[in-house]
């Protein structure tokens, strides 16, 4: 599926398009869903045709549910703001099924460029800048009104349940390997302690939220390098302002990914975190409640911390969730977030600061 369509004739058939009229090609570096280019021969339209991965999302109709939803907000109240949205199919269907394989067209965004790294600050910022408007325009929709994509996807409370399952049936010999980043886990708790004190609180509203802010789901002007809009709306639903800001924290701020083993190059790069929060703030400044500002730099530590856990579980489970490489990847992988975290609280007060200086900045701008 990553290379081929199935169905080919019958998946463009939904769209009124025709095999021997249309180039398909692999398109972008996703691993989740498959997605190719989509060209018209006779013209230069171009369309992304994507199918979606049932293994992951269980049900691709809350998805489309979800995404026309916002679509529709966003065209009435904003008919100017770039949302890539489904194109129905000839019978109006947000997406089409075929052989039980669910396809999704959208439009191909001329002249863009995404990246799959950062290499210079002005990304983080154009990217924070990106979904803090998408934030934005959405902060008087009724997020209520969105269903999970995936239950439970940014819930630290489920996840270290998990995580406490997964210690109470692992095997000793993967607990022994796993026993200092078990520890580390459990010294932890009191991020999921201090977000329990908050998370009822009417100041810090459930709001629809991207929930995936890597840069890869940012698309970029190829000649300027602006940023032009967010995309991969799946798992676009309701949760707490930390979700995306906390995100691009965890993916942005380290040159290195999850998967780096050596730690000692796991340090975070403090022009990225400045980046990242003069972008958000540029369009949420005004829109954050006096508790969500006091969050900011704690939305890093939330995302950090339950991906951490989140590999240590799979860890202890045998590694059946997360795709491997070798044996000890998911534990290289939960020291490695744990590296990233303990960087955020020994560079804490540099970085408090930094919040302080963007909010003091905004509000003096507004």
């Amino acid at each position: 599926m990553k290379m081929e369509i199935q169905n080919k004739e019958a998946v463009l058939n939904e769209y009124g398009l025709k095999a021997d009229t249309v180039i398909l090609k692999p398109f972008g570096t996703g691993h989740i869903n498959s997605t190719f280019l989509v060209s018209i021969k006779s013209t230069s339209q171009q369309f992304i045709l994507q199918s979606i991965n049932i293994n992951v999302f269980k049900k691709p109709d809350i998805i489309a549910q979800n995404v026309k939803l916002v679509g529709d907000y966003l065209a009435e109240h904003y008919p100017d703001y770039l949302f890539i949205g489904s194109i129905p199919t000839l019978s109006g269907k947000e997406m089409a099924l075929v052989e039980g394989v669910y396809w999704r067209l959208t439009q191909f965004v001329d002249n863009s460029i995404s990246f799959d790294t950062l290499s210079d600050p002005n990304q983080a910022y154009e990217a924070a800048l990106q979904f803090g408007r998408l934030n934005k325009l959405l902060s008087n929709f009724d997020a209520s009104q969105l269903k999970e994509t995936i239950p439970g996807f940014h819930d630290l409370g489920l996840r270290y349940q998990q995580f406490t399952d997964a210690l109470a049936s692992a095997p000793d010999d993967l607990k022994k390997h796993a026993e200092k980043e078990i520890n580390t886990a459990l010294h932890y708790r009191f991020i999921l302690d201090y977000f329990d004190s908050f998370k009822d609180s009417s100041e810090f509203p459930d709001r629809a939220m991207h929930h995936d802010t890597k840069i890869s789901n940012m698309l970029f002007d190829r000649d300027s390098l602006k940023g032009i809009c967010v995309i991969d709306l799946d798992t676009l639903m309701a949760g707490k302002f930390i979700s995306d800001l906390g995100d691009m924290m965890r993916t942005y701020l380290c040159a290195f990914s999850e998967n780096e083993p050596d730690i000692s190059k796991i340090t975070i790069r403090i022009e990225y975190f400045e980046a990242i929060v003069k972008g958000y703030l540029h369009e949420m400044g005004s829109i954050l409640s006096p508790v969500e500002r006091e969050l900011i730099l704690f939305s890093g530590k939330y995302l950090i911390y339950m991906q951490a856990i989140r590999f240590l579980s799979d860890y202890l489970n045998g590694s059946i969730y997360y795709p491997i490489s070798y044996p000890e990847q998911n534990l290289d992988r939960t020291k490695n977030q744990f590296k990233l975290l303990s960087e955020l609280f020994d560079n804490e007060k540099i970085l408090v600061d930094i919040v302080n200086k963007c909010l003091n900045e905004h509000d003096l701008d507004a």
